[in-house]
Order: structure tokens, then sequence, then C-alpha cells
């Protein structure tokens, strides 16, 4: 589960920068930016949810992920 949510996390920064990147080269012409928040979004969103599921299904234990 701590691999998972550390590859989450390394997601979640690439598409941070992605649209950083955009925003830096398209100078808000176009949406790419607006596309690459909506997916650091939704993969934050992602996490959350399985970070909740594997608490409440016992995958993560009370003390935490270590």
């Amino acid at each position: 589960m701590r691999i998972i949510a550390l590859l989450f996390i390394v997601f979640i920064l690439a598409s941070l920068a992605s649209a950083l990147y955009y925003l830096v080269k398209d100078k808000g012409q176009s949406d790419r930016t607006v596309k690459m928040l909506t997916v650091r979004v939704a993969l934050s969103l992602i996490l959350f949810l399985l970070l909740m599921g594997g608490y409440y299904f016992g995958v993560i234990p009370q003390s935490g992920l270590r």
C-alpha cells in the first residue's frame, strides 16, 4: 500500500509540473493546463479514496503506514 501511495504522489506531482509547463509554454491560449490540473485533482481524489478504503478494510493498520 505504501508503494501505491508513493506512486500516486509522484504522478500527482508530475501532473502539477506538466500543468505549470503548459501554462508557461502556451501562455494560457490552450486548455492543456486545465486538463492537467483536472488529472491532478482526479488522482488526488483516487488516492484519498484508496487510503480511506485501505484503512476501512484493514490494509492500513491503525498505527498508519510504516
